[in-house]
């Protein structure tokens, strides 16, 4: 009996010997990538929104390599640096990496939002809002958002100075009023402004639910922005209302069985749209405004190409800018890229891994954010040459696959993209030709919150010419 008792023991001696050699096998070859926690919970999310994120970044690229390990916003998060692993994620492998947010976000945006989701629901939407987006549909805007470019420039040109980044986010929201609505009564204009702002300043504020913090404000906010949403798509409904833009798509869209999406779901879905559309697209008109600012030679570039437009649009007795005038500008598009790559608005993206992933000898868990990180690919020197300086001109040559992405990648890439641009040309054009301005205070500086804009929103006096 003891014999055969000496021979279990012997034998579990060995099983666990063996697991612990598998296990370690197992580590050694799957090892999580190398960085650091920071902080318990917190992380590294203090030194990520206090500094430039080209240096937090940077550093940590430069210390680890190309994949590193860190937290941020109370989640374990796995960071890419190439231009291969954004593709792996975004693109190869997207099916092992699922669309997320942090759940405060998630609350304020709406759990039905476009980029929350996977599978049939996901490409449901996004046919409907790359239908509505696409460059055959927005042609029909050219007008309507040349009309709100020329009134938001007006209002600005007496030479006061003016926050130039407020005053493009009240551009970009009503354009993005324009594309999701068509044209929309002052008075739900009006309430869905004030309601927006006061979600939007606490979007980017420490998600806490204590009575009157930004947070807890912008939650009572957000109810109320679904309780007008709601009325102006029941309005839809009952007028049957024959308008340009994305709710008409989404009310006009039911799925293969018939059914259509509710009105919660719509409403989750045009304020994701304007969270998307808003602060983004304003940055980056603000970075171009500076950039032409700091770099005479090619604002004179620009005006030139500008100028031979309105001639041409003179001749033609035209008063309004056309599709076609919006594709013959080589130098400005140039200039709209290069801001792109340069500001690099979006600094990464968030997606979590559904299952254990092995990406080059590192584990990746099952659970773990992943954030590929696209301000280092487009400031990388082996991809753009002198990336620190403004240079439209190398985009007079496509860039290699994978190492620009301003609007992201794969299926969950921005379907909103053109509409973005067409906004930013439409409205360098009229800057151009008719405006001189000044900034005012400090030349350099860059602010977060969480995107990366000119010190203070860009003071600035305009002027007409």
């Amino acid at each position: 009996m003891e014999k055969y008792g000496l021979v279990f023991y012997v034998f579990i001696l060995v099983l666990s010997v063996f697991s612990y050699i598998v296990s370690a096998t197992r580590n050694k070859k799957h090892k999580l990538p190398p960085g650091s926690m920071g902080w318990p919970y917190i992380g590294e999310t203090l030194q990520l929104y206090s500094q430039d994120p080209n240096i937090f970044f940077s550093d940590r690229h430069t210390r680890y390599g190309e994949i590193f390990k860190s937290r941020m916003l109370g989640y374990p998060c796995v960071m890419l640096a190439s231009p291969e692993a954004a593709r792996f994620v975004l693109v190869t492998h997207a099916n092992l990496f699922k669309p997320t947010y942090p759940k405060s976000k998630e609350d304020l945006i709406g759990p039905a939002a476009l980029f929350f989701h996977q599978g049939d629901y996901h490409l449901r939407l996004r046919k409907v809002v790359q239908r509505c987006l696409s460059p055959e549909a927005i042609r029909n805007f050219v007008a309507d958002i040349e009309d709100i470019a020329v009134s938001a420039l007006d209002s600005w040109a007496d030479g006061q100075v003016v926050n130039t980044f407020h005053e493009m986010k009240k551009f970009s929201f009503e354009v993005g009023i324009l594309a999701i609505f068509g044209h929309l009564e002052d008075h739900h204009k009006e309430e869905l402004k004030r309601n927006y702002c006061i979600v939007e300043k606490g979007y980017n504020s420490f998600p806490t639910s204590f009575p009157g913090s930004s947070y807890s404000n912008a939650l009572k906010a957000r109810k109320m922005l679904s309780k007008i949403l709601c009325k102006i798509i029941s309005e839809r409904k009952e007028k049957k209302t024959a308008e340009n833009g994305l709710l008409s798509c989404f009310l006009s869209s039911p799925n293969e069985n018939g059914i259509s999406l509710t009105e919660n779901q719509i409403a989750d879905n045009i304020i994701g749209v304007l969270f998307a559309a808003q602060d983004t697209t304003a940055s980056a008109l603000i970075w171009i405004i500076k950039y032409l600012h700091d770099n005479l030679k090619l604002l004179e570039s620009v005006k030139a190409e500008q100028k031979a437009i309105c001639r041409q649009l003179n001749v033609e007795e035209t008063r309004h800018l056309t599709w076609r005038n919006t594709r013959e500008m080589p130098i400005t598009h140039k200039v709209v890229l290069e801001t792109l790559r340069k500001s690099s608005i979006i600094s990464f993206t968030f997606r979590e891994a559904v299952e254990d992933v092995e990406y080059k000898g590192y584990l990746i868990p099952k659970g773990w954010k992943v954030m590929p990180l696209f301000r280092n690919i487009h400031q990388n020197p082996d991809f753009f040459s002198d990336p620190h300086k403004f240079d439209p001109s190398r985009f007079e040559k496509a860039p290699k696959p994978n190492t620009f992405m301003p609007f992201g990648s794969g299926v969950h890439a921005c379907p909103g993209n053109e509409l973005a641009k067409l906004e930013m040309l439409i409205i360098t054009h009229h800057l151009i030709t008719k405006f001189r301005w000044e900034v005012v205070g400090p030349e350099s500086g860059i602010q977060y919150g969480p995107f990366p804009v000119p010190i203070h929103g860009l003071p600035a006096r305009f002027w007409r010419q």
